[in-house]
């Protein structure tokens, strides 16, 4: 379980993670090497999973997003086991999930452009048998954020009717 510090900590990760380890724990109230050592239990507990730069993907050429609809007829084992393979072996997929209600996966593809898009539609249908597949481009991205809600982190279900920092709650006070 998470305590409040450790949320603080992730918050500041979370927005920019090559900040000094001093400069975190000046923030929070800690001194450098309990702060380092908090991050590093976060990193070994798994709750920190990776540090990474986050690009501009326009500026690599990967401007165009696609929300990718797939219903299958398919769900056996071995089938699932195969599409699974077939999508991770697509770099274009940034995102992979397995849906419940009408739709079985959707799939966040990104690339350059249409043509590049159509591509990889037929390099993705040639590989596995799809019952129907139903694709949405994006005209803009109005929100994108790689920062999770930390409101629910510690485990306190009371706090996301609060808001992210309980700001609600603390106003009732």
């Amino acid at each position: 379980m998470l305590d409040e510090m450790d949320v603080k900590i992730l918050r500041i990760l979370q927005v920019d993670c090559t900040r000094p380890v001093a400069d975190i724990g000046k923030e929070v109230g800690l001194s450098t090497t309990p702060c380092w050592r908090r991050i590093q239990k976060l990193e070994e507990a798994g709750v920190i999973q990776r540090r990474v730069a986050v690009l501009d993907a326009h500026q690599v050429n990967a401007g165009v997003t696609v929300i990718v609809s797939i219903k299958t007829d398919q769900h056996s084992l071995s089938w699932l086991e195969r599409f699974h393979k077939a999508v991770a072996d697509f770099p274009e997929v940034v995102e992979f999930y397995r849906m419940s209600g009408d739709v079985d996966y959707l799939l966040r593809v990104v690339v350059p452009d249409i043509e590049a898009y159509d591509a990889f539609y037929k390099r993705l249908i040639s590989r596995i048998e799809i019952a129907k597949v139903s694709s949405a481009f994006a005209m803009e991205q109005i929100k994108y954020t790689t920062a999770l809600p930390l409101q629910f982190a510690r485990g306190n279900s009371e706090s996301a009717a609060a808001g992210s920092d309980g700001e609600e709650k603390r106003r009732k006070r």
